[in-house]
């Protein structure tokens, strides 16, 4: 009874599998003919099924039962054909959280990480190299992919990994990852990334106990073929070189994320530069490859980003210190081939339009904090984003420049992508308010500096150098004309007022404040001002601070 038909034989599949499974049972072995004329039957039914993902929950608990019953042949038989058939079915049972309970119990999961040949506590499983032939490699596969959907669709399920140590018996297998066995790697690549998402205990593990930080470095070591020349230093690509296989490329795409997730937890013990700075160095390499399509490359920085992310930001010098690979005089010798890939990246994220909370804020996130703390990152970044200003008739917002689609982005709906790109060109400015000012104007920026408390001016929290920038003749001589609040020079626009009465003045000001006053009863407004140390409060305890004391001193004589 799968959902609504198998394939196109409604309940066929059912009448075949119990029968096989009714016949196995007593005879307590599974005999060689049963396992190829089940084997041609299932084989049919699955194949057709293989795309199914909704399920009828009219026949939930008949596919409980299937589920049971796959395990219990699982358990019995010896068979690669037999094991993989079941394995099969049992994947696209699998993706239905409602029958998991017989899988995701200790037993199950004992059964499928045997088949899948992980050593965890209370089972051990063949060594992966005994799996010679192509139809026992197939059983691992099916296995480590029931795994993964079994721990993705229960919480019992990621639990007993835990218990059993899951992540560990991985971690056993990550040095055998290669090549040869791509699909075993990879899957248990992706199995371990799943672990380590759902459950921050099994992060600590893996990072604290299971080395699996130098583990997962190996592995992108020898995917991506780096050569080191230096101490974080990896060989740049050949111009000739081919570009990264798919393989290669969907292996460390998995331990890329894999490595996120474990990295995740804190990494402020200094004894771990080594190998964070190891991994930066990576990242590095990876950025200046290519793969097979642009889409993969572009897929394959956004993993490298959120990775770098997560690193202390001291250990981000390694993307710009390349001493053999040279470097720009004017930014001290240092390298800023990433820095440049990195903005391209944002500005490629911008023009997409799209998914900015995701795609867009991590890369201005880890450009922001390199900046803040590497004064030659943020100097490139400046001269590439915000030049010296020299054409100031349109509106900060208005134009193609990296500036314009960076500002238009500081009123974005979404708190986060506005906030990233405020913060972004606020370190670019280096905290200074009244640089800030000068390149985005005051109605762009009010949202940051209300945020920070600001309003009144003054400069951030961090330090920066002491260099000032020098502005164009052409912004000096402009600049008296400028609109604080737009940003851009405006044309002289006609007074409303010059042509009224004093009498009409005053009964449109009467009116204006009749409007704010109703406005602010009804609480669809809220009449606010600036404090001295430039944060919002309302209006009437704004100009009481504001407001000079009374005089104690008496006029008379």
């Amino acid at each position: 009874m799968w959902p609504g038909k198998f394939g196109n034989h409604p309940g066929r599949f059912d009448e075949i599998f119990a029968m096989y499974l009714r016949d196995s049972l007593k005879k307590r072995v599974v005999e060689k003919r049963d396992v190829c004329r089940v084997k041609v039957e299932q084989m049919r039914e699955t194949e057709e099924n293989r795309h199914t993902f909704a399920f009828d929950h009219k026949e939930e608990d008949a596919r409980i039962k299937l589920c049971q019953g796959l395990l219990t042949v699982l358990r019995r038989s010896d068979h690669p054909l037999c094991q993989s058939t079941c394995l099969e079915t049992l994947r696209i049972l699998s993706r239905d959280k409602r029958v998991l309970g017989p899988v995701a119990t200790k037993e199950g999961i004992l059964t499928l990480a045997g088949l899948a040949r992980i050593h965890v506590a209370g089972h051990d499983g063949e060594p992966l190299e005994e799996a010679q032939s192509a139809e026992e490699e197939r059983v691992v596969v099916e296995a480590l992919k029931c795994l993964c959907n079994v721990v993705f669709n229960s919480v019992p399920a990621q639990q007993v990994g835990a218990d059993v140590k899951l992540a560990e018996g991985l971690c056993a297998r990550l040095p055998l990852v290669s090549s040869s066995h791509h699909e075993v790697g990879l899957f248990s690549l992706r199995l371990l990334f799943l672990l380590s998402a759902l459950r921050s205990d099994v992060r600590g593990m893996l990072q604290k106990e299971a080395g699996a930080v130098r583990l997962l470095t190996d592995i992108l070591e020898r995917t991506l073929d780096v050569c080191w020349v230096g101490p974080y230093e990896a060989a740049p690509p050949k111009q000739e070189a081919l570009p990264i296989s798919s393989e290669n490329n969907e292996l460390a795409m998995e331990a890329l994320k894999a490595l996120f997730n474990i990295t995740m937890s804190d990494s402020s013990d200094e004894d771990n530069d080594h190998q964070l700075r190891l991994i930066a160095g990576i990242m590095r390499h990876l950025l200046m490859l290519k793969t097979h399509t642009d889409d993969k490359t572009e897929e394959a920085h956004s993993h490298t980003i959120n990775l770098l992310s997560n690193l202390p930001v001291r250990c981000l010098d390694v993307l710009i210190d390349v001493p053999v690979q040279g470097g720009i005089e004017m930014y001290g010798g240092k390298n800023m081939d990433v820095v440049q890939i990195l903005l391209d990246f944002m500005e490629r994220r911008i023009d997409k339009g799209t998914n900015y909370k995701e795609g867009l804020t991590p890369v201005l996130s880890l450009m922001t904090e390199s900046s803040r703390y590497h004064r030659e990152i943020r100097r490139y970044l400046k001269t590439q984003v915000l030049p010296p200003l020299k054409d100031v008739k349109e509106r900060p917002e208005i134009g193609c420049t990296v500036r314009n689609k960076l500002v238009r982005l500081m009123t974005h709906v979404d708190m986060a992508v506005k906030q990233g790109a405020a913060e972004f060109l606020f370190v670019l400015c280096k905290e200074s308010v009244d640089n800030l000012l000068k390149y985005t104007g005051y109605g762009n920026a009010a949202g940051l500096l209300m945020a920070r408390g600001l309003l009144a001016g003054g400069r951030g929290e961090t330090q920066y150098s002491s260099d000032e920038d020098s502005d164009t003749e052409e912004y000096k001589s402009a600049k008296p004309f400028i609109n604080p609040i737009t940003g851009h020079i405006e044309l002289p626009m006609p007074n409303p007022m010059e042509e009224m009465t004093e009498e009409q003045k005053e009964y449109e000001a009467q009116k204006l404040v009749k409007m704010i006053d109703e406005l602010s009863r009804k609480e669809l407004i809220r009449p606010m001002g600036v404090r001295k140390d430039g944060t919002l409060a309302p209006l009437g305890e704004a100009i009481h601070q504001c407001s000079p004391p009374p005089s104690s001193d008496s006029d008379s004589d």
